[in-house]
């Protein structure tokens, strides 16, 4: 953990903040896309239904992540961390932003390579090397993070049911390339952004 004192820093213009951003965003995608290349030929994905670790644009994953946060925070909702699960979370680079916006932050990879890259980075108790299909804990998240593991449309189709069913109730789905556009008509979802892939599941109502 670096330390800093904020006396020592000068006060930025808007457009030196802005710079500054593009700069620390331009570093992260080189680190990330280091690992992506290692991950992409390590892969043991079955590539002919599967995606290998294929990364989210930093800034995007970051405007999600703020997004949701922002809109537990304003709800008056229970203290955090709450809890936030990146399905098929590759090298885990979207836990790290998750984390540092104090959610709670758990992966699951089933690919070897990016599996071991995110349990260093994360911690093995907090990564776990398992298959989308076998994993059965999806219900104790508030926030469910994908970026579409399968270009197999009828799999991809299967998965998203799987987790919007799972999904508990007052819960976030932030889903990237979702190919299934059901969820708009789905009494129990509502849509928060016009601009991002992210939707609530309703609480279901108090019994009589």
């Amino acid at each position: 953990m670096f330390e800093y004192d904020n006396h020592d820093l000068p006060e930025l213009t808007p457009t030196e903040l802005q710079d500054e951003r593009d700069i620390l965003f331009g570093i992260i995608s080189r680190f990330i896309g280091y690992f992506t290349m290692d991950s992409q030929r390590e892969s043991q994905n079955n590539t002919d239904t599967e995606y290998p670790f294929v990364p989210m644009d930093p800034r995007q994953v970051y405007a999600q992540i703020k997004f949701v946060r922002d809109y537990l925070d304003g709800q008056n909702q229970a203290a955090g961390p709450y809890r936030f699960i990146d399905i098929g979370c590759g090298i885990g680079n979207v836990l790290l932003t998750a984390e540092q916006m104090n959610f709670e932050v758990w992966g699951i990879e089933k690919d070897k390579f990016p599996f071991q890259v995110a349990a260093k980075l994360i911690g093995s108790e907090r990564v776990s090397q398992a298959d989308i299909w076998q994993y059965d804990n999806y219900a104790a998240f508030k926030v469910i993070y994908y970026f579409r593991p399968f270009h197999d449309g009828v799999l991809q189709r299967r998965f998203e049911l799987l987790v919007e069913d799972q999904l508990q109730p007052g819960g976030i789905l932030i889903a990237n390339r979702k190919m299934s556009v059901k969820i708009d008509a789905d009494p129990r979802f509502s849509r928060l952004s016009s601009t991002m892939p992210v939707w609530l599941k309703k609480k279901e109502p108090c019994p009589e």
